[in-house]
């Protein structure tokens, strides 16, 4: 997010040079304006981090806090230290034919060449509902595999061959089964007569290979029993047996060791997924309302965001559940998808992709408050912010695809799963999207109820206070000057 901000911030510091303002002041209207849109996506990311506190895993929640610092340095970094070193670059930060033009000299908006942003929007415009269909088609076609998802934490037989954790895995497996791996410990609460006749019911459950006698405490009155799966930690039929011993059984009856601990946290991080999602869609959408001045523009970044997300997780199962591809993602062994990964993706990639919603949209909001056309902001928003887009989603699919070379099977989850949906909701939601969607709703994308706009307080991120500010001061001083040149004159 670092990235993401300072080439925001860049990215509008040589837009304002290139109309011809000269370094001071492009530096200051490029922290007014796009230094304003970095405060919110910052918040939006550090909503998403913070909000990991309510997995109430003690874990996570360090994890949140410690990231959401971090973001709150980035957008300080940004406000500060990115336009300080600016006024030491000056002109230098524009492209190379441009660096010999005098400050003030900029070209008129009408003489400038198009981008790829620009005709990538018009070409949006002329087919919106083409576009449309086809990115929420393909992405709800990645997104099938997602229904069949399993959650557990890997186990050794995830790690590649070469490495002593999985050749041990395998000689126990071929050598004791597969559940030797991760004995279950049920611990009795009771005397010899309780511990006997667990024995014997937890030997008639069907996923049982193997049960130890009970090892009795010293007072006689609690027992240890070592219960062995037929099937590996990690399988479903394991889980399913963890379940059948404590369902069968009183509250003297208790299962934990390792396998069972894994089994609970997997179940934790599936009950607190929809009630984080809710979190922090919801905190999110209201603080993007007050951005935007708009239900419909949140509301359609949220859907969207849901969208990519969903799908990057259909890739994940298919791929690593299922073992599509997976020789060419050095998938060793396929199984239930890491348990912290669904919770982990939404946070990690909710504030990526709120960075872009709103480093896309702001700069169109600001070109429609202004006057333009619906259909001309898109492509405005487009013609400034589109490269900044493509390169900070590029800059993070390379960073979370790095991760897929590691050997651990959980890292290597981690980076795939982060890498697509990025990739999904950068340039599938956000470049392809988002643009039909506004361009379809025309005018209704900026709708907002009267009563609603009363209440809301104005954050001005598209800067129309900063230009009238600037525009009194530019008339207040127009007069003298214009006094003395006619006395020179």
């Amino acid at each position: 997010v670092g990235i993401d901000y300072a080439l925001f911030i860049v990215s509008r510091y040589r837009a304002e040079l290139a109309e011809g303002r000269d370094r001071d002041e492009a530096a200051g209207r490029a922290t007014g304006t796009a230094g304003s849109a970095v405060v919110f996506a910052g918040l939006t990311v550090v909503i998403a981090l913070v909000g990991l506190a309510v997995v109430n895993i003690p874990m996570l929640t360090k994890m949140g806090v410690a990231a959401a610092g971090t973001v709150v340095i980035a957008v300080l970094v940004a406000l500060t230290l990115v336009p300080a070193i600016l006024g030491f670059a000056g002109k230098k930060v524009l492209p190379a034919g441009e660096k010999s033009k005098l400050f003030g000299k900029g070209r008129p908006a009408s003489e400038k060449k198009a981008n790829g942003g620009t005709r990538w929007a018009r070409f949006v415009l002329r087919r919106p509902v083409m576009v449309l269909l086809a990115g929420v088609i393909g992405l709800g076609v990645i997104a099938v595999p997602a229904g069949k998802l399993e959650m557990g934490l890997p186990d050794d037989g995830a790690q590649p061959v070469s490495t002593t954790q999985r050749q041990a895995y395998d000689l126990l497996s071929e050598g004791f089964g597969p559940g030797f791996n991760g004995p279950l410990m049920v611990v009795v609460d009771g005397d010899k007569a309780l511990a006997d006749s667990t024995v014997d019911r937890i030997k008639g459950l069907e996923g049982v290979a193997a049960v130890m006698p009970p090892t009795p405490n010293e007072a006689g009155d609690a027992s240890v029993i070592t219960v062995i799966p037929k099937d590996r930690p990690s399988s479903t039929h394991t889980e399913e047996l963890v379940r059948e011993i404590r369902d069968g059984s009183g509250d003297d009856v208790l299962v934990t060791g390792a396998t069972a601990m894994n089994i609970d946290f997997s179940q934790k991080m599936n009950d607190a997924l929809l009630p984080y999602l809710a979190l922090v869609v919801g905190l999110a959408f209201l603080l993007l309302m007050l951005v935007f001045r708009s239900i419909l523009v949140p509301l359609k970044a949220a859907l969207g965001f849901l969208l990519s997300v969903v799908a990057a997780l259909g890739a994940v199962v298919a791929v690593f559940q299922w073992g599509w591809l997976g020789s060419v993602f050095g998938v060793e062994q396929t199984g239930p998808i890491m348990s912290m990964m669904p919770i982990f993706m939404v946070g990690v990639v909710f504030g990526l992709a709120m960075d872009y919603e709103v480093f896309l949209v702001t700069r169109m909001r600001e070109a429609y408050v202004h006057g333009e056309r619906p259909g001309q902001a898109v492509v405005t928003g487009f013609q400034y912010s589109a490269r900044v887009v493509v390169a900070a989603a590029v800059i993070m699919i390379a960073v979370f695809a790095g991760f897929m070379g590691a050997s651990d099977q959980m890292v290597k989850m981690i980076g795939f799963g982060l890498a697509v949906a990025v990739f999904f909701d950068a340039f599938v939601v956000r470049m392809a999207i988002v643009p039909a969607v506004l361009a379809l709703l025309g005018h209704k994308a900026w709708w907002l109820p009267t009563w609603l706009d009363r209440v809301l307080p104005n954050v001005d991120v598209e800067g129309e206070s900063l230009r009238r500010h600037l525009a009194t001061e530019s008339a207040e001083g127009e007069g003298p000057d214009k006094d003395r040149e006619l006395v020179n004159a």
